[in-house]
C-alpha cells in the first residue's frame, strides 16, 4: 500500500497527457490542414503558374535572356511590359514590380517580387508593424504591407485606370510572393474599396493572386475578401501557417527553425475559441488553395493534388514540424509543383473527354459554388462570433441580392447587433486614407507617417 501510495499519480498523467500532445503535434502534417477541403479544377487553377513567372520576370535584369528559362508555353513577352519599376524607382515603399499586359489572356497584372534578403527596405516594409495595427474595413491589417500597398496605387492609378478604359474586357490581377503577396493581397482590397481610383472598376474584374502569402489580414478581411483574393500555399509553407510577428522571425534567420518549433508549441496550447476572438490577430488572406504532395511516413513528392475552400476556423494554424516549411515557400518551387498539378488536372479532363460546351457549362457551375461557399463562410464566422464579421460596406460582393438568405447591405439576418451598429459609419475616402498614412514633402512625395527624413 506504502508503495502504490508513493507513485506520483497527478505527475504521470501530466506527463502522459503531454507525451500524447507532443507525439500528435509531432504527427500533424500539412495534409491535416485540408483534408476536409475540395479538389480545385483546371480552369479555377489555370492562373496561378503563370503568374508565378510573371513574378520571376520582375526578378529579371534582361527579360529577352533571362537567368530562369520559363517552361513551354510559360514564357512572356517582353514587348507586353508596360512599366517595370526597381528599386532606384520605388525609393523604399515597396518591393520592385512589373506592370504586364497579356493579351493571350486578357488580363492587367500587376506582379510584385518576394523580399529581397540583401535589401533593408524590404525589411522596413515587413518589419513596420506588431500585430495588427492598422485598421481598414472594420478589421485590422498588416501596416508596412497596407502602407505599401496604398503607395503603389497611389503612384499607378493613372497608368492602371488608362489600361482598364482602354481594354474593358480585360480583369485587373494583382499578384506577388511572399513579402509581395501582403501588398498584393492588400492592394486589391484598397482596389476593391475605392474603384473610383482606377475609373471605377467593378469588383468582379478584380482579382488577387498570394503565392507563398504572408499573415496579412484579419480573420473577417481574410473571409470578407474571399470573392477576390486567392492564397496559393505549397505544402509545409511555413510563412502563412506562423502568427509570429514578422518582425521576431526575419530578426532571428539563423535560428529559424527553433523559432518555428518553439512558436508551434506554443500556438497549440491557444485554445481555437481565442484564436477566433482575437480581432488583431493576422491570417492568410482570401480563398486558399493548397498544393499537396507529400504523405507521412513516406518518402518524395507524390504526384500534387490541389486542395481548395474558404475555410474560417483551421485556416493554417498550426506550423508543420519539417525539414521542408522553408524550401516549400521557394517561388521556384510553387510555380514547377503548381504547373505539375495543372497538367494532371487537365490530363484527367482529357482522359474523361469533357466536350467544350460542358467544360464551360461546368465554369459557370463553378463560379456559382464558389460564391455559396463564401457565403456560408461568412455565416460561420458570425456564427463563431469572429469579431466584425460583416460589414455594411460589403456592397457589390454578391450580385444575387435577391438571395433571400443575404441582406442588400451584404449583412446576413444572424448578424450580431455590434456588426449592426457599424451600418451608419461613413466610408473612408481615398484622400482621408492617404492623409492618414502619409504626408507630403515639399515636392508632393508622399513620406510615411512617424518616420523622420
Amino acid at each position: 500500500m506504502s508503495i502504490i501510495c508513493g507513485i506520483p499519480l497527478i505527475e504521470c498523467v501530466y506527463c502522459l497527457a503531454c507525451a500524447r500532445w507532443a507525439w500528435k503535434r509531432c504527427l500533424h502534417t500539412a495534409g491535416h490542414d485540408s483534408e476536409d477541403w475540395g479538389l480545385a479544377s483546371a480552369e479555377e487553377f489555370e492562373p496561378v503558374p503563370r503568374l508565378c513567372r510573371y513574378i520571376l520576370a520582375v526578378y529579371e535584369d534582361d527579360l529577352r535572356n533571362p537567368l530562369w528559362a520559363p517552361p513551354e508555353g510559360y514564357g512572356i513577352n517582353p514587348e507586353w511590359v508596360v512599366v517595370k519599376r526597381t528599386y532606384k524607382d520605388i525609393r523604399g515603399h515597396a518591393p520592385p514590380y512589373m506592370v504586364y499586359l497579356d493579351h493571350d489572356h486578357s488580363d492587367i497584372v500587376l506582379a510584385f517580387r518576394g523580399l529581397n534578403m540583401a535589401k533593408e527596405s524590404d525589411y522596413a516594409v515587413l518589419l513596420d508593424n506588431k500585430l495588427g495595427k492598422k485598421k481598414f474595413d472594420g478589421g485590422y491589417v498588416h501596416n508596412g504591407l497596407f502602407r505599401s500597398a496604398v503607395w503603389v496605387l497611389e503612384k499607378e492609378s493613372n497608368l492602371l485606370g488608362d489600361l482598364v478604359e482602354k481594354y474593358p474586357e480585360y480583369t485587373l490581377t494583382f499578384t506577388g510572393h511572399s513579402l509581395g503577396s501582403g501588398v498584393a493581397a492588400l492592394m486589391t482590397m484598397v482596389a476593391v474599396q475605392n474603384p473610383e481610383k482606377l475609373k471605377n472598376i467593378e469588383r468582379k474584374r478584380v482579382r488577387g493572386y498570394a503565392i507563398a502569402p504572408a499573415r496579412s489580414v484579419s480573420l473577417n478581411l481574410a473571409v470578407r475578401y474571399a470573392d477576390v483574393i486567392n492564397s496559393v500555399v505549397l505544402q509545409d509553407d511555413f510563412l502563412p501557417r506562423t502568427a509570429t510577428p514578422l518582425e521576431d522571425i526575419f530578426k532571428s534567420l539563423l535560428c529559424l527553425p527553433c523559432i518555428l518549433c518553439l512558436r508551434c508549441m506554443r500556438d497549440t496550447c491557444i485554445s481555437e475559441e481565442r484564436m477566433l476572438k482575437d480581432p488583431r490577430r493576422l491570417y492568410a488572406p482570401g480563398r486558399l488553395y493548397h498544393i499537396v504532395e507529400r504523405k507521412r511516413f513516406r518518402c518524395g513528392r507524390f504526384p500534387p493534388v490541389v486542395r481548395t475552400a474558404v475555410p474560417v476556423d483551421g485556416r493554417f494554424e498550426h506550423i508543420v514540424l519539417s525539414c521542408n516549411a522553408t524550401s516549400d515557400h521557394a517561388i521556384i518551387w510553387i510555380e514547377k509543383e503548381a504547373k505539375r498539378a495543372l497538367e494532371l488536372m487537365r490530363e484527367e479532363d482529357d482522359i474523361m473527354e469533357i466536350p467544350v460546351q460542358q467544360k464551360m457549362e461546368r465554369q459557370e457551375t463553378l463560379a456559382k459554388e464558389h460564391k455559396q461557399e463564401h457565403k456560408a463562410a461568412l455565416q460561420r464566422a458570425v456564427t463563431l462570433s469572429v469579431p466584425h464579421a460583416l460589414s455594411s460596406f460589403d456592397y457589390g460582393t454578391f450580385e444575387d441580392h435577391e438571395d433571400e438568405s443575404a441582406h442588400s447591405d451584404g449583412s446576413f439576418p444572424d448578424s450580431t447587433p455590434e456588426n449592426s451598429s457599424k451600418k451608419s459609419k461613413k466610408k473612408e475616402t481615398w484622400d482621408e486614407l492617404i492623409a492618414r498614412l502619409f504626408d507630403r514633402d515639399e515636392s508632393g512625395h508622399l513620406i510615411p507617417k512617424n518616420i523622420t527624413k
